[in-house]
């Protein structure tokens, strides 16, 4: 029997440690690390730019010392990952956090866990300047709460949920997409990590899992949202109306008791914080501002702001109707529907930053993985049935 496609490019993808080109690949990141410090006005970024740099190249020189040798195909792409996870994420992690510097977004996260334990409300109720700003849901205040930096708690988060995902891969922590913010910030990380878990978990028919988990992550970030109807239609094709509707009961439930008590304690606050910022929409300027399609029409083009959002739009629709006219059959199937839709939502947002492409990234590994559960692929003639 054929493989399918999805299947050959997940084992060319997971292979990827075993090909001589990881060495390139390492000195790549080494190239994208350094030129980050070069060219950042960020302190911490610099700081993981010019350690993460140096942790790259000795990865690539590891995997060059490592072989091939003659007669055999192998390399130690394991040793040459261990060397970049280490390099790239664990020696500027500890650094910046001993020397107390972050990412904003680790001070709002700190702030909002103060305030949610001394006022009720994770929010400042009348921001008047960028630091003001919290655009999170309100469970992200919970990592604020927790003893430590929370990039400790962020990032032990992430690697929790892609463990209980099987996405446990040592290459895909030490990429710079996902090695930056483990080391500067992280607030995207546990959201991606909590949807990846919830996607496979839907995939093995565990609906009630599969909407905690998910409620969980929506009430971290809205960036999480678009993944609950993604498994919905997935548990739908796969099991059934009623296993679908128990999850999206719970998944509605969790993050609902989660983000509505401090919506109506302050409408107002709860806007301008965590719906006008994000979207553009006040008069101070959101520091996510990488030149993606959305943020240069927003700048650049009059009513950019209204166009990029009629885009996103335009997206959310078209993805809807996908998951109507062709739903996902598989964990991997709805993963990478997901990394599409939230790859092309990230590009087109007024205020972005290449940071979000975390989400496809993580979600495409997800996506091109090999299976290694049989609840998680599609049985042959399910595939044939959903082709």
């Amino acid at each position: 029997m054929r493989k399918s496609l999805q299947e050959h490019l997940g084992k060319h993808f997971e292979r990827y440690a075993e090909r001589p080109v990881e060495r390139y690949a390492w000195a790549g990141c080494a190239l994208v690390a350094l030129t980050l410090a070069t060219v950042s006005d960020l302190g911490p970024h610099r700081v993981w730019g010019l350690v993460a740099g140096a942790g790259y190249a000795a990865a690539a020189l590891a995997a060059w010392r490592a072989g091939p040798r003659p007669g055999s195909r192998t390399v130690s792409g394991p040793a040459a990952a261990t060397v970049a996870l280490v390099g790239a994420v664990v020696l500027p992690l500890v650094g910046l956090v001993v020397a107390g510097l972050g990412q904003l977004e680790v001070t709002v996260v700190e702030r909002s866990g103060r305030l949610l334990l001394t006022t009720g409300s994770p929010y400042v109720a009348d921001p008047a300047a960028v630091a003001d700003y919290n655009p999170y849901l309100p469970g992200m205040a919970l990592f604020g709460m927790l003893p430590g930096d929370p990039r400790w708690w962020l990032g032990g988060a992430f690697a929790l949920a892609l463990a209980a995902a099987g996405l446990h891969r040592t290459w895909l922590l030490a990429c710079p997409l996902v090695a930056l913010p483990l080391a500067v910030g992280g607030i995207d990380l546990p959201v991606v990590g909590l949807m990846c878990l919830g996607v496979v978990l839907a995939g093995q028919g565990r609906p009630g899992r599969a909407g905690l988990v998910l409620g969980a992550a929506a009430a971290l970030k809205w960036t999480a949202w678009p993944a609950l109807p993604v498994a919905l239609a997935l548990i739908a094709v796969r099991h059934g109306g009623r296993p679908a509707l128990r999850q999206a009961a719970v998944a509605l439930s969790t993050a609902t008791a989660a983000v509505l008590p401090f919506a109506l304690a302050d409408p107002s606050g709860f806007y301008q914080n965590v719906i006008a910022f994000p979207l553009g929409l006040t008069d101070i300027t959101s520091p996510a501002a990488s030149p993606l399609p959305g943020r240069l029409l927003a700048t650049y083009v009059p009513g950019g702001t209204v166009i990029a959002l009629a885009l996103l739009a335009v997206v959310a629709l078209l993805i809807a109707l996908s998951l109507v006219v062709r739903p996902p059959g598989t964990a991997q199937a709805a993963a990478a529907r997901l990394a599409l839709g939230l790859g092309l939502a990230m590009a087109l947002m007024p205020a972005t930053r290449f940071g979000y492409l975390v989400y496809p990234l993580v979600l495409g590994a997800l996506a091109y993985r090999t299976p290694h559960h049989p609840s998680t692929a599609a049985t042959p003639a399910r595939e044939k049935a959903l082709t």
